[in-house]
């Protein structure tokens, strides 16, 4: 049955980015490359529907879908064919890697199912696995992309500096157990900041053309505990490299044994060389907790 015209809802104010804070870099970001003109359109009789997601990808091959392996996108798919017996492909807004988790993740598809936007977590959780949760989903404009409109996201990157971490804990956690300056880590923070080239920090095999990006915010959180401390680095930028984020991490964890003095990181940045950065930390550790858009990219006024 057709949906009837009737006035995009959008995303809530949380996943904007107002107007008065863009950067010019996340302006820039908003005219499409060439590589991503062709973004697509919601046919008519169609909604472009977005859903946010949370997982645990510790059992997952990532968000992607893959041939031979379970992926977090093979399983909403799925999950939405088992509920109105229509095939869709969804688009999300980051590939995650295997074993990477999300608090917030959005991804786009089009669908003619006349579902209210209030039943569709219900009707999709349903026929989810626990690691999987769709927290909302929004009705957005039809040529709103949740890749290529996303002009800003937010990684957290967790470490158990201690022996060994909670066993309810440590599929989100990678462990340190050696003490680790965090004084030290925060001072290397502020070299991370701006528009830089992040090819010292960036993994083989990234398809992408550049290796030029730009972080936003950066802090270190701790909490500690009686077996140890919890540390969370948080990162925000408008867009991150192949396992960038996790060799920031690896990165910050060589300044905290020591190994690197905080200055250095300025350093390894300018050299552009992948060998003089920290080790690639493992993936449990990395969540991606936010991604923002432009008020008018989703068809919110």
């Amino acid at each position: 049955m057709p949906v009837p015209d009737h006035k995009v809802t959008g995303l809530p104010p949380e996943f904007h980015v107002p107007e008065s804070e863009l950067l010019p870099e996340q302006r820039l970001a908003l005219v499409p490359a060439a590589e991503s003109r062709d973004r697509g359109r919601a046919a008519p009789g169609q909604r472009r529907l977005a859903l946010l997601t949370a997982f645990d990808g510790t059992d997952w091959a990532g968000w992607q879908l893959q041939a031979n392996a379970r992926s977090i996108q093979g399983e909403l798919e799925a999950a939405w064919r088992r509920v109105t017996g229509s095939p869709v492909r969804l688009i999300g807004c980051s590939r995650t890697d295997a074993g990477v988790h999300a608090r917030s993740h959005l991804s786009h598809f089009d669908s003619a199912a006349a579902i209210p936007l209030g039943r569709i977590p219900l009707a999709l959780n349903a026929q989810l696995p626990p690691s999987i949760t769709v927290r909302a989903a929004y009705e957005v404009a039809a040529d709103f992309h949740a890749r290529f409109d996303c002009i800003e996201k937010t990684y957290a990157y967790q470490i158990w500096n201690g022996p060994k971490p909670s066993p309810f804990e440590g599929r989100w956690l990678a462990t340190e157990p050696q003490p680790l300056d965090t004084e030290a880590m925060r001072r290397a923070l502020p070299a991370l900041l701006g528009t830089h080239d992040f090819t010292s920090f960036r993994a083989a095999g990234s398809e992408t053309k550049t290796s030029v990006r730009t972080l936003t915010a950066a802090r270190l959180d701790v909490e500690t505990d009686p077996d140890g401390r919890l540390l969370r680095l948080v990162v925000t930028g408008t867009g991150f490299l192949y396992n960038m984020m996790r060799i920031i991490a690896g990165t910050l964890v060589a300044v905290g044994r020591g190994e690197l003095d905080p200055e250095a990181v300025a350093t390894i940045m300018h050299a552009r060389d992948r060998r003089l950065a920290g080790k690639t930390m493992p993936p449990g550790g990395l969540i991606l907790e936010r991604v923002r858009y432009r008020p008018s990219a989703d068809g919110s006024e």
